[in-house]
């Protein structure tokens, strides 16, 4: 695993945390019991709200990069639908105007923090708003958390790299379907984008760091 070497920056780094509607992390949602088993192994959606508590004390920037919710009429006119959109489309996973199409109550943002455009497919940078937003409140580094690790956020950070963001994942605030599939976002694709891959308890010690500065000031 990568490690965090450079210190954050309440100036230049925001908190992005990745689809936490109820539908992925709620009993009763859709996806839950496909990810439940590592969820609750890791403490997934704990880890996460701590993270994100911890981001809010310490007056980091948060973003919000939701997945499409899906709405009668979708896909229906598409000529091409990737697998992973075919099937969100046949759930019907997070449906708009439902429960699990809702942000998990400890997620809802707050006033002034900042959700972008939900993504079509699996990245929360392609063809939104997301960059655009960053840039525009001078974000460079990127703290990611959420769902799901091998798909929205190892697409995410893909895509985060390419163009020019540090990026620090949080092994322990994702989760995935499998083991198997952890450690092949974790271990073997992530490590090639990600400036570091480290744990809840090192991203909150790195953040309170960023308070006890700002404090110092």
């Amino acid at each position: 695993m990568t490690h965090l070497t450079v210190p954050f920056d309440a100036a230049d780094t925001g908190l992005l945390v990745v689809d936490p509607y109820n539908d992925f992390i709620s009993e009763g949602g859709k996806i839950w019991p496909r990810i439940q088993a590592v969820a609750e192994a890791n403490h997934c959606v704990e880890h996460m709200e701590q993270i994100l508590k911890a981001a809010r004390g310490a007056s980091l920037r948060v973003f919000f990069a939701m997945h499409h919710r899906y709405r009668e009429g979708d896909y229906e006119n598409w000529k091409y639908i990737a697998p992973i959109q075919r099937a969100a489309w046949h759930r019907k996973s997070f449906q708009d105007g439902t429960w699990g199409g809702q942000f998990r109550a400890e997620f809802v943002p707050l006033a002034g923090e900042t959700v972008a455009q939900e993504h079509w497919c699996s990245s929360g940078f392609a063809n939104t708003d997301l960059d655009n937003l960053l840039k525009r409140q001078g974000i460079q580094r990127l703290i990611v958390i959420g769902l799901i690790a091998h798909t929205c956020i190892e697409a995410t950070v893909r895509f985060a790299a390419e163009l020019g963001y540090d990026v620090t994942v949080v092994k322990d605030a994702v989760a995935d379907y499998s083991d198997e599939m952890m450690r092949a976002a974790l271990e073997i694709n992530m490590p090639n984008y990600a400036n570091a891959i480290i744990s809840t308890s090192e991203v909150l010690e790195a953040i309170s760091a960023v308070q006890s500065r700002a404090a110092a000031e």
